[in-house]
């Protein structure tokens, strides 16, 4: 690598950043209005069986779309292609493609004959209420495809990562919510008179938003010349080697997801709600989790395998530092904030329609333990890819399977006396539990971290933290949140407090000396030039 990519690839990865950012700031918006109309226009069972039917698919979309592919595709393309050129490097992915294909077939035929089975492994609380236990099986296997056109829309999203495109994956993800919205809005008022159950219409519109979300990456992917016609490519050595990256990856990643699975299944025994309850509060808490945090561990993991593809292990350790201070510049304070505000979000979020003040209060309750741990989770997504960068898939599994018995033994303990407040806490302290793990692995694997800088850096974050959130918890005492979401003085002083609270977080941030700041002032100023 040379001296001047050395000098710019920081700057680089705010600037990637920024634009995955910008895609997920607008996914996210959306996804904040989406899952708003879908509370008001949907009762609590309703929508109790959605989310549980939507969890394997969503489940998959994460591991496959924010995870797997990219992390193990993006550093074996990076590495054909500088080996082989770009043709072999075209060549692999058009068999990947196949063979990826054949796979997510079978996986989406099996998990629509097995359907029944399936929602009784994560939901078996249902079969207490036939009806409710019923349309969650048919829910399921209406949604089983979007695995299918997510995962072949993930592969794309690895491609033009690969290529260092970052704009049309980072906003194709919002075509889905803009089709869950039209779903619950103008076809469920169809189905339901139709005879069927109005909630099938948000499974309808899954399944379009999957295929948006495919065919909005094809003219980029042209433009690369990556517009391939699929070919089932097992025998590609490369797409073994992909796959054995991939394997492991995906057990890796997966404990999250089976977090999430587990925190169901539980919700599914506790009164009815509760699955709503945990899904929306975990909604909020992943707004700057996908707004930033999966935005600068996608933008870096380019840059860390280019690094380590020409063996520079010093300046991967440095891209590391600075993208794990730039998460806990965002993350840190988000936590903080959202915390504090977590009955007033709730409200001004889903405040409405069929959406009462026991469901907001309840869905509270949840949402304070899970923005508790924002800044874990954000950490943990930016470690990971440290490990990808050099092949290295196997080891953060050891890290995830901590998390997952971290979280079972609490899970187990407090969801008796908090109900789904206490599976909240339990995916928090497991989040923890395995940033500390993936910590003390990393060091073992690559040696001194250089950690200092970021405990510096740290510290600044929590002193500018601490005076955004004395703004933040006066402003939420001006709010009338009984009131709803609706009420214009609600609207104001939840718009003001956020606003002030920020400005006092960059204010005082500036006055500390916080090197982050002028790192995303560059990268705006270049991007504005540009």
């Amino acid at each position: 690598m040379s001296a001047t990519s050395t000098e710019t690839s920081g700057g680089e990865i705010v600037r990637r950043a920024g634009v995955v950012a910008a895609g997920t700031l607008s996914s996210r918006i959306l996804g904040a209005v989406r899952d708003a109309v879908v509370a008001a226009v949907f009762a609590l069972a309703a929508t109790d069986a959605f989310w549980l039917a939507f969890t394997i698919p969503n489940a998959l979309r994460v591991l496959l779309g924010e995870g797997a592919v990219s992390a193990a595709f993006v550093p074996v393309f990076t590495e054909v292609r500088e080996r082989e050129g770009a043709a072999r490097a075209r060549a692999f992915f058009r068999n990947l493609v196949g063979a990826m294909g054949v796979v997510l077939l079978f996986v989406t035929v099996v998990g629509i004959v097995g359907a029944r089975w399936i929602v009784k492994a994560y939901a078996w609380g249902f079969q207490r209420d036939n009806a409710l236990f019923e349309t969650t099986v048919t829910l399921t296997q209406v949604l089983f495809p979007y695995i299918f056109l997510m995962g072949v829309s993930a592969l794309m999203m690895g491609a033009l990562y690969a290529s260092k495109r970052f704009a049309a994956p980072a906003f194709a993800p919002a075509l889905l919510n803009v089709a869950l919205i039209a779903a619950a809005l103008l076809l469920a008022p169809v189905v339901a008179d139709l005879g069927w159950p109005a909630i099938y219409a948000l499974a309808i519109g899954a399944l379009l938003g999957g295929l948006l979300q495919l065919v909005a990456q094809l003219p980029s992917l042209a433009k690369e010349g990556l517009a391939v016609r699929p070919k089932v490519g097992f025998s590609d050595i490369y797409v073994r080697k992909c796959a054995r990256l991939m394997v492991p990856l995906l057990a890796g990643l997966g404990v999250y997801q089976l977090n999430v699975l587990l925190s169901r299944l539980f919700a599914s025994f506790l009164p009815t709600g509760s699955v709503s309850y945990l899904y929306y509060g975990q909604r909020l808490a992943e707004i700057p989790q996908g707004m930033f945090a999966l935005a600068i561990a996608s933008a870096a993991l380019p840059s860390l395998s280019d690094a380590v593809a020409h063996g520079n292990e010093a300046e991967a350790k440095r891209l590391f530092r600075h993208a794990l201070r730039l998460s806990l510049f965002v993350a840190v304070p988000a936590g903080v904030a959202l915390a504090l505000l977590a009955e007033p979000a709730v409200t001004v979020f889903f405040g409405r329609g069929r959406y009462d003040a026991t469901a907001i209060q309840e869905t509270a309750r949840s949402f304070v333990w899970q923005a508790a741990g924002i800044w874990a989770v954000a950490s943990v997504r930016t470690i990971v890819p440290m490990f990808h960068a050099h092949n290295d898939t196997r080891t953060p599994v050891l890290a995830s399977g901590f998390n997952l018995v971290t979280f079972v033994a609490l899970s187990a303990a407090l969801m008796g006396p908090m109900q789904h407040a206490g599976l909240a806490a339990a995916t928090t302290a497991a989040a923890v539990a395995q940033l500390v793990a993936l910590l003390a692995l990393l060091r073992w694997r690559t040696g001194p971290l250089g950690l200092a800088e970021v405990q510096a850096s740290l510290l600044r974050i929590l002193g500018a933290s601490t005076a955004m959130g004395a703004v933040v918890w006066a402003g939420a005492q001006l709010g009338q949140w009984e009131l709803g979401g609706n009420d214009p003085t609600n609207l104001l002083v939840f718009a003001g407090t956020t606003v002030g609270g920020l400005l006092t977080y960059l204010a005082v941030a500036r006055m500390l000396g916080a090197q982050e700041l002028g790192d995303l002032r560059s990268a705006i100023r270049r991007r504005v030039r540009a």
